[in-house]
């Protein structure tokens, strides 16, 4: 029970380093893995120090055969070990056993840092059950030894030593971890990340568990680092060549930025060397540059898109980068260093960022054509997915089966593997088709009359229409953020539309549902174009097909060419598919061997985004331009 007597004597001061071991917490964040892995950082980071103010060229880190000892050793310029004016002892003994001592304080001897509240090696001595410190300075080496952050004996001279450089050697206290394992990997990990930020360095990794060596050193830097990124992450670039920026004013910057096509943004930040996984106002400045750059650039060439807003989360859709910041007097979220809260860093980054890549966009129109594109599409589907969460639930390809549409003709083939299904306009025409088709691997699915243009309706009635929702069903995918390419039913889905302007008409709108709401069967090569004949040609005992005038045409010049003058050509016309009968529809139209299709493709993203919204859409006054300007074109109307 707590006594009721609350004097002075009652008040603890904890001397020297005994507040660290007492709540080590408030220094590493914990004693789990990642506070253990702390002390490595914590010790790596002063010899990065050493690197990056240019005073080291290399780093050497040593896992002890038992997996709880490691050694750190780098090639700078060796910890001072002459007497501290104030302690009267050895600068590197204040260095290992005095909370808040260091030399990162002022800015003579560091420009930049990552060890700023000198805190760094007296924590890790703290928690050691064992540390080892040697240094080799001024011809000589030396060496001193601690033991729970207490010297054991003072600061012995080993004897002459050639060049610089510090050495530590410390073993955690399995009084304060519950585990004392390092993990290699980790740190393996981390030193590859350090490599990539400090151009030139090499780092060496020793890992005495498995008398493994690795060695890294990477001359491009964070570009090298980014296209490790990109490809551990499995997605397709969106342009080649990346965006880079290096800046060494009164603020160091790298950056590298590459838009991708997955569907999430990463952005991995550091300050002086040190992960910031809580981002902070240097990756806020960055955001804030990126989305003011790519809005310029988008209205400086008038790419806004038609319908839809373009949101900053759209802009950052699949971007992939890596920032590197260093700066003087960075201000941490406590010690563990993950978050940056200079505020003055915001203004700075985005002043740097926003000119640099609005300069880039300006100068490589195709790249940057491609990013808007990209970003458009992004917009496009965010608002499709968001009304189609609510509406419309994704039907597996398996129970799918039992909540198929009712005039949906399935194939036998239960594989999406050489299935096909065609949507046929009309019932007549789905008629024909069903009786002509290979059963086994061809599906047919009849839409009445003509679907909706959901280029011009709202996404509330997109998804309310039941033509439109059965071919969803159909095809498997669901839609929107539910889409998913794996739980696709067919191989191939054929638009077999008749060949006359109604039919083009009922392709293009099936086209422009696909293209808005189920844009990944058009990338992956899933969609294409049947193309029934439009003519019958008997000349004598042979028949031709013919698609269109033009190709009858040339079917004629060359009959006439070849003598066959005397025999008359017999010429019929189809109204539609459901004049065809099932036999003549399936060698002209559906047999895969003599029949021909058209693969549907986009190659320009923002040209057809903006035909699509011209010619469907609502604005009518685009669609006026569009035959006013093409009027004298147009040939043989069809009205």
């Amino acid at each position: 029970m707590a006594s009721a007597n609350y004097t002075a004597k009652d008040i603890t001061v904890l001397e020297g380093l005994e507040p660290v071991r007492k709540r080590p917490g408030m220094y590493i964040g914990g004693v789990g893995s990642a506070g253990l892995h702390h002390l490595v950082w914590e010790v790596l980071d002063n010899a990065v120090d050493e690197a990056m103010n240019g005073f080291a060229a290399n780093i050497w880190v040593t896992l002890q055969a038992d997996g709880s000892a490691i050694t750190i050793e780098d090639d700078g310029r060796g910890i001072p070990i002459d007497k501290h004016p104030t302690s009267k002892t050895s600068a590197l003994e204040v260095i290992f056993t005095v909370l808040h001592a260091g030399g990162k304080f002022e800015h003579g001897s560091y420009k930049t840092a990552g060890g700023l509240h000198g805190v760094g090696a007296s924590v890790v001595n703290a928690l050691s059950k064992e540390l080892i410190a040697t240094v080799k300075r001024d011809g000589s080496q030396w060496e001193m030894r601690f033991k729970q952050g207490k010297p054991v004996g003072g600061l012995r001279r080993l004897g002459p030593a050639r060049g610089t450089g510090t050495t530590v050697y410390f073993h955690p206290d399995a009084a304060i971890f519950p585990k004392i394992e390092f993990d290699p990997q980790v740190i393996k990990d981390r030193l590859e990340v350090a490599s990539y930020l400090h151009k030139g360095l090499k780092v060496t990794f020793h890992d005495e568990t498995s008398k493994e060596k690795s060695v890294f050193e990477h001359s491009e830097g964070i570009v090298d680092y980014l296209k490790k990124i990109v490809a551990d992450r499995g997605a397709r670039p969106v342009h080649d060549a990346a965006f880079t920026l290096v800046k060494d004013d009164a603020l160091r910057l790298d950056l590298v930025l590459q838009w991708t096509e997955a569907t999430d943004e990463h952005l991995r930040s550091y300050v002086n060397g040190i992960p910031t996984g809580s981002g902070g106002t240097h990756e806020s400045g960055l955001r804030a540059g990126i989305g003011k750059a790519v809005r310029n650039f988008v209205e400086t060439h008038n790419l806004s898109p038609k319908g839809v807003t373009i949101t900053a989360e759209d802009i950052r859709e699949g971007l992939t980068g890596v920032l590197s910041v260093f700066v003087q007097e960075p201000q941490f979220q406590g010690q563990t260093k993950d978050r940056l809260n200079n505020p003055e860093l915001l203004s700075a980054v985005d002043g740097l960022v926003r000119p640099g890549l609005e300069h880039w966009l300006n100068h490589n129109i195709s790249v940057a054509e491609a990013i808007v594109a990209r970003i458009i599409l992004s917009a496009r589907a965010r608002e499709a997915s968001r009304a189609a969460q609510a509406e419309v639930s994704r039907k597996s390809a398996t129970s799918a089966r039992l909540n198929l549409p009712g005039k949906l003709s399935d194939c036998t083939n239960a594989s999406s593997e050489g299935s096909e299904l065609f949507v046929v306009e009309g019932d007549s025409a789905g008629g024909s088709a069903k009786q002509g088709r290979d059963r086994a691997r061809q599906a047919i699915l009849p839409l009445r009359g003509k679907v909706l243009n959901t280029e011009s309706a709202s996404l509330a009635k997109v998804l309310e229409n039941k033509e439109l929702s059965d071919l969803v069903t159909a095809i498997g995918c669901g839609l929107g953020k539910n889409f998913e390419l794996s739980k696709l039913r067919y191989g191939k889905i054929i638009i077999l539309a008749d060949a006359d302007s109604d039919g083009n008409h009922i392709a293009t709108l099936l086209l422009t549902f696909i293209y808005r709401h189920l844009p990944q069967l058009i990338t992956s090569g899933h969609v294409f174009l049947a193309q029934p004949p439009l003519y019958r040609i008997d000349i004598g005992k042979d028949t031709f097909w013919a698609l269109d005038d033009a190709h009858k045409d040339a079917i004629l010049k060359q009959h006439t060419k070849n003598g066959h003058a005397r025999s008359t050509p017999e010429i019929t016309r189809f109204k539609g598919l459901g004049e065809m009968m099932p036999k003549v529809l399936w060698e002209t139209t559906l047999n895969p061997r003599t029949r021909r299709l058209l693969r549907v493709e986009v190659t320009d993203q923002i040209v057809t985004d903006r035909v699509i919204n011209e010619l469907m859409g609502k604005d009518a006054s685009a669609r006026f331009r569009f035959i006013m300007e093409r009027a004298d074109e147009a040939e043989e109307l069809d009205v």
